[in-house]
């Protein structure tokens, strides 16, 4: 089963995680470049987290912001026992 995305703001830091899973130290990390951090899977390279840094500062540009990552969002169905 696909995981869902959990957005969790931390706001004494100012970042925002995206998680498929929760964060683990064998996990690479790379910069995607305008602040934002993506950790991978240390054997797919699959991006299993992002951390997006001073996400407060970018809610009070009014410019658009776009995440450097691909998505394939779909319903998760719900369990009908």
């Amino acid at each position: 089963m696909e995981p869902n995305l959990r957005f969790i703001y931390d706001r004494d830091a100012d970042i925002l995680h995206i998680d498929k899973c929760t964060p683990y130290a064998e996990q690479e990390s790379e910069e995607l470049g305008d602040e934002v951090i993506a950790r991978l899977n240390p054997h797919t390279g699959e991006v299993e987290n992002l951390e997006v840094l001073f996400f407060s500062m970018r809610l009070l540009r009014r410019e658009l912001f776009e995440l450097p990552v691909k998505a394939d969002m779909h319903l998760v169905a719900k369990d009908r026992a």
